[in-house]
């Protein structure tokens, strides 16, 4: 029987959209510890580098009655020159991963923000056991790297896929994908 766990709080929805207010960037920034440092273990002490000093942060935030709650997802993107996009630090707390959606919003956000803002190449390094969602989502592989003692497909978004976006602040909300409901009880 699949049961449902009335102590644990499931979000209906998700607001994706660029980090505003200071503790979404915070709580991007812990988002990244925790998964990068803590669980994956990729960097030793902090996964912070040049590129946070001038990339767009964008998160998923939890909602609670409708208000953003807390930051659930986070990715960055940044331009290393005209035209050329690079998303990069794709991250979904682990206590989210069921809702199956962020990242692929997240994603779908970085790109078609980038877009909007003059981009003709989208590139990013996407860790191995990403790749077959990438591809689902209009990405093609271009080669491989080891980063941070990691296999990385160096991968590239068909632009076509993703309609830009002029305002990432406003962003989107994404509802919770739905499982079945619970069977009914004999009496």
């Amino acid at each position: 029987m699949n049961a449902i766990d009335p102590s644990v709080f499931h979000s209906p929805g998700y607001f994706i959209r660029a980090a505003m207010a200071s503790w979404e960037k915070a709580g991007a920034a812990t988002l990244r510890h925790r998964v990068f440092v803590e669980e994956q273990k990729l960097f030793p002490v902090h996964d912070r580098d040049g590129i946070d000093r001038d990339c767009t942060s964008l998160v998923a935030l939890s909602t609670y009655a409708h208000e953003a709650d807390e930051v659930v997802g986070t990715v960055r993107i940044h331009e290393e020159r005209p035209g050329l996009w690079w998303g990069s630090r794709l991250a979904v707390d682990s206590r989210f991963r069921h809702v199956g959606r962020l990242g692929r919003e997240l994603i779908r956000l970085a790109v078609s923000t980038a877009n909007g803002r003059g981009c003709h190449t989208f590139l990013a390094h996407v860790q191995a056991q990403n790749v077959e969602m990438f591809r689902h989502l209009s990405w093609d592989v271009e080669g491989e790297v080891v980063l941070h003692g990691m296999v990385h497909a160096r991968m590239r978004a068909d632009l076509s896929a993703y309609p830009p976006i002029a305002d990432p602040q406003a962003g989107f909300l994404a509802l919770a994908k739905r499982s079945a409901p619970p069977p009914a009880i004999a009496w």
